[in-house]
């Protein structure tokens, strides 16, 4: 019984500060309209009821959140959705954090949304990610104003820079991080050996910050207690995940100040030094952005060029674990390209060595498919919307949910396994790992060239199992639990990169 009432306590100790924000977006969205409400029933209409569709509200005020953010793991859609979806089908109504919401498990309805963005539906995150990320962040921003942001950032990861800056980069940090690794037995956090590859190269190429710096360290743990309060409950007083994720904000943004007033003291100086080719120096010399823009718009991409790849490639350690055939046919295909590399009497990979790893672009897909690691999308109706026989009223919120479609048994088979061979192929446009539309995400190309560059020389210096067994759940955000501890053994012959601390200086 003490066992039962302290699960039942640990359970409303982690939905509580959910429920809080659910009863405050509630008021703060729904006292205008509940302290006119007499009124408008006392008020004839000929307006025809919409045909919603069908689903249930749950609770008052906090409606089916509770269920709704209930951990499950990364490779089902959960409890919840596998339940309303059952009962109700692809598309339903429920109530979420206060508001009235559609979920979308529908691929054809995804697809809508994403492709009728600015006209139809319009991007709404919750007003706490806002406050953590910047009122200027790319997340968040709408309209005329995120396209600009937009432009910038795919202008600096245009395919030219992909293939003359970013390519050697991700390789060099690659080499940097493989080889700290122990030579054999030793176990080891692989989610965070992945999170400080992706770290350390968006902090150099944004701000030129080199790894293994002390500076460069601060930020990378400012950034870890940064990241726990962008998906929390904004209860901003002392000891809750969002009054130290501001405080950590606040710091990391000290740095990027600091960083900006010591880059234009350079570009001041007539006969300044070689100038840094990173986004910093780019939106100052390019674009007619503001500080408090640039200041934004760095700690946005840093958070959003970090996490999604280093979850994504902890996915892929996962998940080719369990898949020896995989391993052994990546294997093959990264030895091929190590040896036509000596045949031209090259060491680094090249943009057409890259382009010559089909299967892995096979394994990228399908750990983004079964893995999800974003899982759904926040919009706004901003104008009535009928679909497929339903009314989806403005005002409502819209939850493409991209998990759900992903495991669809419908359009993927045995969608719960892995399986990188079903992409000989072309992609499915059910397939949108990350969105689609006016806001794709602008760093897609540079997420998979890192998971390729990365796979290219893992499995050719390393075996690898897992120490314990573990495996990655939803909290909302994807996460192994224990850290995704694993053991490597370094393999001997060809195709094995020389892993010294001379060879990754020197790309």
């Amino acid at each position: 019984m003490g066992a039962m009432m302290a699960s039942i306590t640990s359970e409303l100790l982690f939905f509580l500060p959910f429920i809080l924000l659910a009863l405050l977006t509630f008021y703060t969205t729904n006292a205008a309209k509940c302290h006119g409400a007499h009124r408008w029933w006392l008020r004839p209409t000929k307006k025809k009821r919409p045909n919603l569709p069908p689903g249930s509200t749950g609770w008052p005020f906090v409606g089916e959140t509770f269920a709704y953010l209930r951990p499950h793991p990364a490779t089902s859609v959960g409890r919840f959705m596998e339940q309303h979806v059952a009962r109700y089908g692809k598309i339903y109504r429920s109530s979420l954090f206060g508001e009235r919401t559609v979920v979308s498990a529908d691929a054809g309805l995804n697809r809508y949304i994403l492709q009728n963005e600015g006209r139809l539906f319009e991007c709404s995150y919750p007003r706490s990610i806002g406050g953590i990320l910047g009122k200027w962040s790319m997340l968040v921003l709408v309209g005329d104003a995120h396209r600009e942001m937009r432009a910038i950032s795919l202008n600096f990861l245009s395919s030219v820079r992909l293939r003359a800056v970013l390519l050697p980069e991700v390789e060099r940090h690659t080499l940097l991080v493989l080889r700290s690794w122990p030579p054999s037995h030793g176990a080891f956090s692989a989610q965070h050996e992945a999170k400080k590859f992706t770290f350390n190269l968006m902090a150099k190429n944004i701000m030129s910050m080199d790894p293994g710096e002390e500076e460069t360290e601060r930020l990378r743990l400012e950034y870890i207690t940064f990241m726990k309060g962008v998906v929390s409950a904004p209860l901003n007083f002392p000891g809750t995940a969002y009054w130290k994720a501001l405080k950590s904000r606040a710091s990391i943004l000290g740095v990027i100040e600091r960083k900006m007033e010591d880059r234009l003291e350079k570009m001041s100086k007539e006969n300044s030094s070689l100038e840094e080719d990173d986004l910093l120096g780019w939106a100052l010399k390019q674009s007619n952005l503001s500080k408090e823009q640039i200041l934004d718009l760095l700690l946005s991409l840093l958070f959003a060029g970090h996490e999604t790849s280093s979850m994504a490639l902890a996915l892929a350690i996962f998940f080719l674990e369990g898949c020896p055939k995989a391993v052994q046919e990546l294997r093959e295909e990264h030895l091929e390209i190590a040896r036509r590399q000596r045949q031209r009497g090259e060491s680094k990979l090249s943009w057409e060595d890259y382009k010559e790893m089909v299967f892995t672009q096979c394994v990228i897909n399908e750990t983004l498919r079964l893995g999800n690691v974003v899982r759904f999308l926040h919009r706004k109706v901003i104008r009535d919307v009928h679909y497929n026989g339903y009314d989806i009223p403005k005002g409502w919120k819209i939850l493409p949910v991209l998990a759900a479609v992903h495991l669809d048994s419908s359009l993927y088979e045995d969608p719960n396994q892995f399986n990188p061979w079903r992409w000989k192929g072309n992609a499915p446009s059910s397939f949108m790992p990350y969105g689609g539309g006016p806001r794709l995400c602008a760093g897609s190309e540079l997420a998979k060239l890192e998971m390729a560059i990365f796979l290219h020389h893992l499995v050719l210096n390393f075996r690898w199992e897992l120490a314990e067994p573990d495996q990655a759940f939803v909290y909302p955000f994807v996460d192994f639990p224990k850290g995704l501890s694993i053991r490597v053994q370094r393999i001997a012959g060809e195709g094995q990169t020389v892993l010294t601390e001379s060879t990754a200086m020197s790309w």
